[in-house]
């Protein structure tokens, strides 16, 4: 792997997992109250819970894509965004946390192991870069919802 390829990489990767400028899912939700999981008390469109929730299912999707020619991506809008304002219980709200993780730590390995900018055989000219940077770009953006949730909830630092 050439030094620019891995710079590449781990700079993608960096972003993946939140560093550099950008806060992770798990800073954004440290010392949550569960109450304020599903509140949508702030008049805003989402709770938390619906924001991590179709977090979850969007990564999930691209990676599957990633992984599968066969895989069919949930129907948008409505089944990429739950009903529920909150999870049914904390087992829910873990479960998903633990999705998130390990949906990501399996498409930080394949993009390590893989050709970055081969053409996804099933796919319309997507590659591995553009996913990660899709996965990286849409997370970020609603982690900043979160964020703001959290501060209109005075929950947040």
């Amino acid at each position: 792997m050439s030094s620019e390829h891995e710079i590449i990489v781990n700079e993608i990767i960096k972003l993946l997992r939140g560093g550099s400028t950008h806060i992770g899912l798990k800073d954004a939700l440290d010392g949550l109250p569960a109450h304020a999981r599903g509140d949508k008390s702030v008049k805003l469109p989402y709770s938390i819970w619906q924001l991590v929730e179709h977090i979850r299912i969007s990564q999930w999707d691209m990676l599957q894509f990633c992984l599968d020619a066969n895989h069919k991506s949930p129907k948008w809008p409505d089944e990429y965004w739950p009903k529920e304002a909150a999870p049914a219980d904390d087992k829910a709200w873990e479960d998903a946390l633990k999705q998130i993780d390990d949906d990501l730590e399996q498409f930080i390995r394949l993009f390590q192991e893989e050709d970055i900018y081969k053409e996804i055989p099933h796919g319309n000219g997507q590659s591995l870069l553009r996913e990660a940077l899709q996965i990286a770009d849409h997370t970020s953006y609603h982690i900043s919802e979160i964020i703001v949730i959290r501060r209109l909830q005075d929950n947040y630092r």
